[in-house]
């Protein structure tokens, strides 16, 4: 595939085309040949603007004026060869002045030249300020002559690109490295068909390039920047429209059986499936009976009975004469979905067993640290078939693992898991058959993002819950009221002593190591706001101080992170399920998958460094029996920082769907299906998926048609090459295979 790029259009390495410096500069954000470059588009803008918006500008951003020269004095310097060149220029209303630190004479005459009293200029640069007098000043800016003309007015207001910068990068030079890439515009791939491009009224991809970089106008930018928005959305569909082609062709077991094992399992349920439950699990039942691989993101709150939809697919595919695999993040959430599993079908698992069901089948766990016998057993029932239903982590991955005839593969917390995993799990079908997979994820995800993200899947939503739960009632606690801090571990304390049990979560494990960062949050006008966080506290050191707490004097407290060995975890968590541990003290390794019904109150510490999804997915695990949970998302910021009305917009939200929203209003386009909750950037890089959502449904119906038209892109070599490059450079939860 990367062949026919280099046969249908080759790449410009810029090494060939710029100087050594600017091409150093660029290749430190890992671009090296011209289509990239070409396609990196400038953080922002900047346009002339009058002085007096000095007030309104940071010291260290960029901005630009028309002014006239007041005056010009120069010094010598104090400390080294030289002369401050100092010219003070005004907009008729504010003053500022340009300094200019010059070690040979000639430079000092070619300013003085260029600066005259009277001259009009347009001035760029970095607003700073000097020590002495504390007044705002531009430090070598650059500028140039401005005509009272209309051709020079429209010169002089023409919006500068401002492109991101490293240690030692000067604006100037990425500016001059684009300008000289703009030159060869004309040989940059195309991946989007020009009578796409017409037919949906972009600037064609020469023109657009010119337009991001080398804008006349505002709306040169706009115009610009659609072309690489539209381009990017198309590539992307073109993807999972490619992966919907290799599913439609590679055949898949027929998964059609009725029972026995389905009916069995319904009437030994105790409770009632919802509608939502039924609709869903008819949904997945059709797309199992197919002769081709479904492939299924099953997506529903914390609680809306998921893992019982997808048991009843599992038990579909046993029934069927074929096995189902469960794939887990972690071995507590494997180990918990096994217990879940095994004691919802109680007799059902119990195949071999004097108290099996005479139609029952095998449950098997496998985990990367069991013991050698065990594994050994499993894996002799998973090779044999005698194992129906098999749970376990990445240790079902490996080579080793050989199913006798794989149908399905249920992937929990599909964020977790990259390309790699699934695209080896459906290797593992049988005789050249690619099992049906259905992943689920409690962070539920928005339309249009999911369009973007996941666009490959067929989306199916659970929005109802079971009503088995007791709920969660959750709280911003800022420790600068001392008071409400106080409270919280009062009514911990409140809680132990009914019986009922807690979770204290941490952002590490020892406070010796690094803090986690915390997620990024935009200001109103679409900045990273800047909050200065205290270092997170640590599980080990946390339980210690607990311990000491009067609130707290009578609770049996336990400890559970991911450095402990595995059996010592399981330990802990088997004395947590028994009553025996009253406080926890853990990092998130219990976000997903643990339950406990017994345990009511939820309090996570350092709230602010943890993504939305996770406070989410925290706060989740109580609540979950007859009690209703409690959960304190406990912060040192002071209430007004902006991670701290996340929080309480965190806390005040009723469900998932409501906080997938919210995150994308607070966070811009976030990582909804990353693990990391730090913005789509390493994702998406211009879509964004509130703005841009029928620009996405757009794209999604051209890429659909061309890839119908032409499977394999052998007409379409500069899509084709767009595909590798995405697939290589992409953020391994956008692909699928």
């Amino acid at each position: 595939m990367a062949r026919r790029r280099e046969i249908a259009r080759g790449s410009m390495p810029l090494t060939e085309l710029l100087e050594r410096r600017e091409s150093r500069a660029m290749a430190s954000f890992g671009v090296r040949d011209l289509d990239t470059m070409m396609r990196f588009a400038p953080r922002r803008y900047t346009t002339p603007a009058p002085l007096r918006s000095l007030h309104e500008v940071h010291e260290g951003e960029e901005m630009s004026a028309i002014v006239s020269v007041r005056g010009v004095r120069e010094r010598r310097m104090r400390s080294r060869q030289g002369t401050i060149l100092e010219v003070g220029v005004s907009d008729g209303i504010e003053e500022i002045t340009l300094t200019f630190f010059l070690a040979k004479q000639h430079l000092v005459d070619w300013h003085r030249k260029h600066l005259t009293v009277g001259a009009h200029i347009v001035v760029h640069g970095i607003v700073g300020r000097n020590k002495h007098t504390d007044r705002p000043q531009i430090t070598h800016p650059a500028y140039e002559a401005y005509e009272d003309t209309p051709e020079g007015r429209l010169r002089a207001q023409r919006p500068l690109p401002v492109y991101p910068l490293r240690k030692n990068i000067a604006q100037r030079t990425m500016r001059s490295a684009t300008e000289k890439g703009v030159e060869f515009a004309d040989s940059l791939a195309r991946p989007v068909p020009a009578e796409l491009v017409a037919a949906r009224g972009l600037s064609p991809l020469p023109q657009a390039v010119t337009q991001v970089h080398l804008p006349t106008t505002v709306q040169d930018t706009r115009d610009g920047m659609a072309h690489l928005v539209f381009e990017e959305a198309f590539v992307l569909q073109s993807i999972f429209a490619q992966r919907r082609a290799l599913d439609a062709r590679t055949p898949a077991p027929a998964l059609r059986a009725e029972g026995p094992l389905q009916g069995a399992f319904e009437q030994r349920l105790p409770f009632e499936l919802t509608t939502g439950q039924r609709e869903i699990g008819e949904q997945i039942i059709e797309r199992l009976a197919r002769e081709h691989p479904t492939s299924v993101l099953l997506q529903g709150d914390v609680g809306s009975g998921k893992t019982v939809v997808a048991l009843r697919a599992m038990l579909r595919a046993v029934d069927s004469g074929h096995q189902a695999a469960l794939l887990a993040p972690t071995e507590v959430l494997a180990e918990q979905h096994h217990r879940t599993i095994t004691t919802l079908l109680g007799e059902l698992a119990g195949a071999g067993r004097l108290d099996g069901h005479a139609d029952a089948t095998r449950v098997r766990l496998l985990t990367g640290s069991q013991k050698t016998s065990a594994r050994r057993e499993t894996l002799l029932d998973v090779t044999s078939g005698e194992a129906g239903i098999v749970i376990g982590t990445h240790a079902l991955l490996t080579e080793s693992v050989e199913f006798a005839s794989l149908g399905l593969v249920v992937i929990d917390e599909q964020h977790r898991f990259g390309v790699d995993h699934r695209r080896r799990l459906r290797t593992k079908g049988p005789e050249g058959t690619s099992p049906h997979v259905v992943v689920m994820t409690a962070t539920p995800i928005p339309r249009t993002a999911a369009l973007a993200t996941v666009g490959d899947l067929d989306v199916l939503t659970l929005r109802e819950s079971p009503g088995l739960r007791a709920g969660v009632t959750s709280f911003v606690v800022p420790e600068t009221v001392r008071s409400w801090e106080a409270r919280m571990w009062a009514r911990a304390g409140e809680e132990i002593g009914a019986g009922r049990q807690v979770f204290v979560v941490c952002a590490r494990i020892d406070e010796a190591d690094e803090s986690p960062a915390a997620p990024a949050v935009l200001d109103p006008d679409g900045r990273v706001a800047e909050t200065r966080i205290e270092e997170a506290r640590g599980v080990t050191a946390t339980a210690e101080r607990l311990a000491r707490r009067p609130e707290l004097a009578d609770a049996r407290i336990g400890v559970l992170h991911g450095r402990m060995p595995a059996e010592e975890k399981q330990l802990v968590m088997d004395r947590v399920l028994a009553g025996e541990i009253d406080l926890l003290v853990s990092t998130t390794v219990i976000e997903v998958g643990v339950d406990v019904p017994n345990a009511s109150v939820m309090i996570v510490l350092d709230a602010e460094r943890f993504g939305v999804s996770q406070l989410h997915q925290l706060r989740g695990r109580v609540g979950r029996g007859e009690h209703a949970g409690i959960a304190f998302l406990d912060t040192r910021l002071p209430p007004g920082a902006p991670a701290f009305d996340r929080l309480e917009g965190i806390a005040s939200a009723a469900d998932g769907f409501a906080l997938a929203e919210l995150d994308l209003q607070v966070r811009g386009a976030g990582d909804l299906v990353g693990e990391e909750q730090s913005g789509l950037q390493r994702t998406l890089r211009y879509l964004d998926v509130i703005r841009d959502g029928r620009v996405i449904e757009q794209a999604r119906e051209d890429a659909f048609a061309v890839i119908a038209a032409d499977p394999d892109l052998t007409d379409h070599l500069d899509l084709a090459g767009a595909i590798d490059d995405r697939l290589r450079d992409a953020d391994p939860d956008v692909e699928r295979s």
